[in-house]
């Protein structure tokens, strides 16, 4: 179990377990009469009430979107607009890329002052064909990471491919942890993205999405990276 995270009390359970009973309606509810659907529909509305009442922390989170499957770095950058249209300020910190220029990173930038963009890889493992070199942009990398996490002027820090570059054996999980575990009453939010997410992460992490591959232009009918769609 995530060492952050305490168990969901008796009644948090109980209003899921009944929320989930109830069901979320539409077509495929139990009900063929308006009456009883509606009946329905009012008590899951109040269920609901007292599930969002009842749910009253708020934390720093940390974020990891994962998985075989594209949309990973699209997802922390939908997030990245979603904190600048807040008026909050977000640093994004790509690792291992920084091959080409994307066109989010040329949109969020001409649209927004809040945003921090560094691009501080040089390509893919294939590309660079550097260990040292790539160890030591990851580690760069990182030192920035760590003064963007620490000043809480930042609302939102996308850490972007660094779950590959902890794949790869060129940034400790521990060592990420432990930094985390240091700051106290934080209360910015981190996203970890790209695939092969450590467990020791995932473990500590308080929302882990996978994304999982089902089809790719790419692999099933040999169509090259395009503008728009990878970057």
């Amino acid at each position: 179990m995530n060492e952050q995270k305490k168990p969901a009390n008796k009644e948090i359970v109980n209003l899921d377990d009944l929320a989930n009973e109830i069901g979320i309606g539409g077509k495929i509810s139990p009900d063929n009469n308006e009456n009883l659907y509606k009946e329905r529909m009012q008590k899951r509305k109040e269920i609901q009430s007292k599930r969002l009442k009842i749910r009253k922390t708020k934390k720093g989170l940390l974020i990891v979107f994962t998985g075989e499957g594209k949309g990973k770095t699209t997802a922390s950058l939908g997030m990245a607009l979603r904190t600048i249209g807040h008026g909050y300020k977000v640093a994004i910190i790509q690792f291992i890329k920084g091959g080409w220029t994307t066109g989010e990173e040329k949109a969020l930038k001409f649209f927004s002052s809040n945003v921090s963009w560094h691009s501080l890889g040089e390509g893919f493992t294939w590309e660079t064909q550097d260990r040292v070199r790539d160890e030591e942009l990851v580690k760069a990398a990182w030192d920035l990471a760590k003064t963007y996490i620490a000043d809480d002027s930042y609302q939102l820090i996308i850490l972007d491919e660094i779950n590959i570059a902890t794949k790869l054996g060129y940034l400790c999980p521990k060592e990420i942890i432990s930094f985390l575990k240091s700051l106290k009453d934080r209360k910015n939010h981190i996203i970890f993205t790209g695939r092969g997410a450590c467990e020791s992460i995932i473990n500590y992490a308080d929302l882990v999405t996978e994304t999982k591959l089902i089809k790719h232009p790419f692999k099933d009918q040999g169509i090259r990276a395009q503008k728009c769609i990878e970057f």
